[in-house]
Protein backbone atom coordinates (compact mmCIF):
# COMPACT_ATOMS: atom_id res chain seq x y z
CA UNK A 1 0.00 0.00 0.00
CA UNK A 2 1.18 3.52 -0.75
CA UNK A 3 2.28 5.78 2.07
CA UNK A 4 -0.14 8.73 2.25
CA UNK A 5 0.53 12.11 3.86
CA UNK A 6 -2.04 14.83 4.46
CA UNK A 7 -0.84 18.41 4.86
CA UNK A 8 -3.62 20.35 6.56
CA UNK A 9 -3.49 24.07 5.86
CA UNK A 10 -6.39 25.31 7.95
CA UNK A 11 -5.96 27.53 10.97
CA UNK A 12 -9.23 26.10 12.36
CA UNK A 13 -9.23 22.77 14.14
CA UNK A 14 -11.86 20.32 12.80
CA UNK A 15 -12.79 22.70 9.99
CA UNK A 16 -14.54 21.70 6.79
CA UNK A 17 -11.39 21.10 4.72
CA UNK A 18 -9.98 18.96 7.52
CA UNK A 19 -13.16 16.87 7.72
CA UNK A 20 -13.27 16.38 3.96
CA UNK A 21 -9.61 15.32 3.85
CA UNK A 22 -10.15 12.99 6.80
CA UNK A 23 -12.92 11.30 4.83
CA UNK A 24 -10.51 10.81 1.92
CA UNK A 25 -7.94 9.03 4.12
CA UNK A 26 -10.30 7.18 6.45
CA UNK A 27 -8.89 3.74 7.20
CA UNK A 28 -5.65 4.35 5.27
CA UNK A 29 -3.30 4.92 8.19
CA UNK A 30 -2.24 8.21 6.65
CA UNK A 31 0.31 10.48 8.28
CA UNK A 32 -1.33 13.77 9.22
CA UNK A 33 0.51 17.06 9.59
CA UNK A 34 -1.39 20.11 10.76
CA UNK A 35 0.69 23.04 9.55
CA UNK A 36 -0.95 25.33 12.13
CA UNK A 37 0.80 23.32 14.86
CA UNK A 38 4.28 23.98 13.46
CA UNK A 39 6.59 26.95 13.27
CA UNK A 40 7.45 27.65 9.64
CA UNK A 41 9.31 30.89 9.14
CA UNK A 42 8.45 32.85 5.98
CA UNK A 43 11.07 32.57 3.29
CA UNK A 44 13.86 35.11 3.20
CA UNK A 45 14.70 34.90 -0.49
CA UNK A 46 18.46 34.98 -0.93
CA UNK A 47 18.70 32.70 -3.96
CA UNK A 48 20.48 35.39 -6.00
CA UNK A 49 23.02 36.29 -3.33
CA UNK A 50 26.41 34.75 -2.66
CA UNK A 51 25.44 33.27 0.70
CA UNK A 52 22.24 31.74 -0.69
CA UNK A 53 19.73 30.32 1.73
CA UNK A 54 20.87 30.02 5.31
CA UNK A 55 19.63 27.35 7.71
CA UNK A 56 16.47 28.34 9.58
CA UNK A 57 15.63 27.09 13.05
CA UNK A 58 12.02 26.02 12.61
CA UNK A 59 9.93 22.92 11.77
CA UNK A 60 10.09 23.21 7.98
CA UNK A 61 12.95 20.75 7.30
CA UNK A 62 11.36 18.06 9.47
CA UNK A 63 8.06 18.39 7.59
CA UNK A 64 9.79 18.30 4.20
CA UNK A 65 11.64 15.12 5.14
CA UNK A 66 8.33 13.54 6.15
CA UNK A 67 6.74 14.68 2.89
CA UNK A 68 9.58 13.21 0.85
CA UNK A 69 9.15 9.86 2.64
CA UNK A 70 5.57 9.42 1.34
CA UNK A 71 4.17 8.35 -2.02
CA UNK A 72 0.95 10.35 -2.02
CA UNK A 73 0.51 13.88 -0.69
CA UNK A 74 -2.87 15.44 -0.07
CA UNK A 75 -2.92 19.21 0.24
CA UNK A 76 -6.01 20.14 2.28
CA UNK A 77 -6.79 23.83 2.50
CA UNK A 78 -9.75 26.10 2.97
CA UNK A 79 -10.34 28.54 0.15
CA UNK A 80 -9.21 31.77 1.84
CA UNK A 81 -9.85 34.88 -0.23
CA UNK A 82 -9.91 32.66 -3.33
CA UNK A 83 -6.49 31.15 -2.67
CA UNK A 84 -4.80 28.63 -0.42
CA UNK A 85 -4.40 29.43 3.25
CA UNK A 86 -1.46 31.57 4.28
CA UNK A 87 -0.08 28.69 6.35
CA UNK A 88 0.06 26.43 3.31
CA UNK A 89 1.39 29.15 1.02
CA UNK A 90 4.16 29.89 3.49
CA UNK A 91 5.11 26.18 3.51
CA UNK A 92 5.15 25.94 -0.28
CA UNK A 93 7.11 29.19 -0.61
CA UNK A 94 9.89 27.54 1.36
CA UNK A 95 10.22 24.91 -1.37
CA UNK A 96 12.50 27.43 -3.08
CA UNK A 97 14.97 26.69 -0.30
CA UNK A 98 14.55 22.92 -0.72
CA UNK A 99 15.11 23.14 -4.46
CA UNK A 100 18.57 24.60 -3.81
CA UNK A 101 19.48 22.09 -1.11
CA UNK A 102 21.33 19.43 -3.11
CA UNK A 103 21.24 16.98 -0.20
CA UNK A 104 17.45 16.69 -0.53
CA UNK A 105 17.18 15.91 -4.27
CA UNK A 106 13.85 17.68 -3.80
CA UNK A 107 12.65 17.89 -7.39
CA UNK A 108 13.75 14.35 -8.18
CA UNK A 109 11.93 12.93 -5.14
CA UNK A 110 8.84 15.08 -5.71
CA UNK A 111 8.75 13.63 -9.23
CA UNK A 112 8.07 10.23 -7.70
CA UNK A 113 4.92 11.39 -5.89
CA UNK A 114 1.26 11.88 -6.68
CA UNK A 115 -0.55 14.87 -5.21
CA UNK A 116 -4.22 15.64 -4.67
CA UNK A 117 -5.91 18.86 -3.60
CA UNK A 118 -8.83 18.90 -1.17
CA UNK A 119 -10.40 22.26 -0.43
CA UNK A 120 -13.57 23.75 0.92
CA UNK A 121 -14.93 27.23 0.66
CA UNK A 122 -17.95 29.40 0.42
CA UNK A 123 -19.30 31.78 -2.22
CA UNK A 124 -19.46 29.37 -5.16
CA UNK A 125 -16.29 27.54 -4.13
CA UNK A 126 -16.68 24.88 -6.83
CA UNK A 127 -16.32 27.59 -9.45
CA UNK A 128 -14.20 30.18 -7.67
CA UNK A 129 -11.78 27.54 -6.35
CA UNK A 130 -10.75 26.47 -9.86
CA UNK A 131 -7.96 29.08 -10.14
CA UNK A 132 -6.44 27.60 -6.97
CA UNK A 133 -6.66 24.13 -8.51
CA UNK A 134 -4.78 25.53 -11.49
CA UNK A 135 -2.16 27.10 -9.22
CA UNK A 136 -1.56 23.73 -7.57
CA UNK A 137 -1.32 22.11 -11.00
CA UNK A 138 1.41 24.59 -11.96
CA UNK A 139 3.25 23.99 -8.68
CA UNK A 140 3.11 20.21 -9.17
CA UNK A 141 4.22 20.52 -12.78
CA UNK A 142 7.21 22.63 -11.74
CA UNK A 143 8.40 20.07 -9.19
CA UNK A 144 7.44 17.19 -11.56
CA UNK A 145 4.86 15.74 -9.18
CA UNK A 146 2.03 13.75 -10.73
CA UNK A 147 -1.23 15.63 -10.28
CA UNK A 148 -3.93 13.15 -9.26
CA UNK A 149 -6.98 15.42 -9.06
CA UNK A 150 -8.96 17.59 -6.73
CA UNK A 151 -12.10 17.83 -4.64
CA UNK A 152 -13.81 21.13 -3.90
CA UNK A 153 -16.45 21.17 -1.21
CA UNK A 154 -18.91 23.89 -0.21
CA UNK A 155 -18.83 24.89 3.41
CA UNK A 156 -18.46 27.94 5.60
CA UNK A 157 -19.76 27.26 9.09
CA UNK A 158 -18.56 24.25 11.09
CA UNK A 159 -19.78 20.94 9.63
CA UNK A 160 -21.30 22.53 6.49
CA UNK A 161 -19.23 20.09 4.42
CA UNK A 162 -21.29 17.22 5.79
CA UNK A 163 -24.23 18.49 3.70
CA UNK A 164 -22.25 18.56 0.43
CA UNK A 165 -23.20 15.17 -1.00
CA UNK A 166 -21.14 15.54 -4.18
CA UNK A 167 -17.93 16.41 -2.28
CA UNK A 168 -18.49 13.49 0.11
CA UNK A 169 -19.08 11.19 -2.86
CA UNK A 170 -15.79 12.36 -4.44
CA UNK A 171 -13.96 11.89 -1.12
CA UNK A 172 -15.24 8.31 -0.86
CA UNK A 173 -14.24 7.68 -4.49
CA UNK A 174 -10.69 8.96 -3.85
CA UNK A 175 -10.52 6.84 -0.71
CA UNK A 176 -11.32 3.73 -2.77
CA UNK A 177 -8.68 4.72 -5.32
CA UNK A 178 -6.02 5.16 -2.63
CA UNK A 179 -6.98 1.76 -1.20
CA UNK A 180 -6.39 0.29 -4.65
CA UNK A 181 -10.03 -0.67 -5.11
CA UNK A 182 -10.55 1.32 -8.33
CA UNK A 183 -8.47 2.30 -11.34
CA UNK A 184 -6.71 5.70 -11.49
CA UNK A 185 -8.83 6.83 -14.43
CA UNK A 186 -11.97 6.61 -12.28
CA UNK A 187 -11.02 9.68 -10.23
CA UNK A 188 -10.67 13.38 -11.09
Amino acid sequence: MQKVLVLYGSSRENGNSEKLADRVVEGLGATKIYLREHAITPIHDKRHTEEGFLPVDDDYDRIVHQMLAHDVIIFATPLYWYGMSGIMKNFIDRWSQSLRDRSLSFKEKMGQKTAYVVMTGYDQAKLKGLPLVQQFQHIFEFVTTTYGGYIIGEGNKPDDILADASALFEADKLNRLLRGETAQSSFA
